[in-house]
């Protein structure tokens, strides 16, 4: 049976977040309180949304859920750091009543895209729900809530290779400074898609592969071969010198294909 494998983090965050309301009781004492019964519904509400997206395939759905340690802070401590709010009201409880309902499934230091990005290698066929554009790293079935697209191998490749000139600032790494997604793509169509084309784009800005590589490892969602099952812990992305996907003809869409925002 067809899975879908739905990035979890933000369906309950934006659920939990809408039910909060504010009470003033003056004295300079404000509070925020929330219903879990409602925001819970909507969370079940947005599930079912998807699972009649697909309603053909009778999906079965997997709920995936970011771990509270990052192993990509060992890697740049400033990740993500200006994302440490608070959580909403009612955040946690939603996600413990969902275990009681559904399969969820929570990894040892990683973010949920990459614990998506390891169970859809695994197990192919599956389909991956996430508005998140770092998931078109994954080769499959990918739906970014909006359309349903595949992915291939090297699709995913190429596109890892531009996040890691581009940069992601909602993420907190900074690629190389003056390029965006279509000046990379525009620069791989050039030189074609490796390693090479990467540590020379850092090296006009002054920028040691160091520093590419440390943009590289944030910018990669991890791949059941990136992952280390009997310890619990992800295989730092290394690429050989000579590392190339392809000479970049034919690629020109990278640029443009399934735009979606990034959580």
């Amino acid at each position: 049976m067809t899975k879908l494998l739905i990035d979890s983090d933000y369906i309950v965050y934006k659920c939990c977040a809408s039910c909060e309301d504010e009470i003033d009781w003056g004295d300079d004492v404000i509070m925020v309180v929330s219903k879990f019964t409602e925001a819970y519904r909507y969370v079940v509400a947005e599930l079912n949304k998807l699972k009649h997206t697909f309603l053909w395939d009778v999906p079965e759905l997997v709920l995936f859920f970011s771990d509270s340690e990052n192993f990509r802070k060992t890697i740049q401590p400033a990740y993500k750091g200006h994302r440490n709010r608070k959580k909403p009201c009612g955040y946690k409880r939603v996600i413990n009543q969902l275990k009681n309902e559904y399969e969820v499934i929570v990894m040892p230091q990683l973010e949920a895209d990459d614990a998506m990005g390891i169970y859809a290698t695994a197990n192919p066929g599956n389909i991956i729900c996430s508005p998140d554009k770092d998931m078109r790293q994954i080769p499959g079935r990918l739906y970014n809530m909006e359309e349903e697209m595949s992915v291939t191998l090297e699709e995913g490749q190429r596109w890892h290779l531009i996040q890691t000139l581009a940069g992601d600032q909602t993420d907190g790494y900074a690629g190389v400074p003056g390029i965006g997604i279509k000046r990379a793509v525009s620069l791989f169509e050039t030189k074609g898609y490796s390693w090479e084309t990467v540590v020379e784009a850092f090296a006009e800005k002054d920028l040691d592969e160091d520093v590419a590589l440390e943009n590289a490892r944030l910018a990669k969602i991890l791949t059941n071969d990136d992952y280390d099952h009997a310890n619990q812990s992800p295989i730092l992305w290394t690429p050989s010198p000579d590392y190339r996907v392809d000479d970049g003809a034919g690629s020109k869409d990278e640029a443009t294909k399934g735009s979606t925002k990034s959580t």
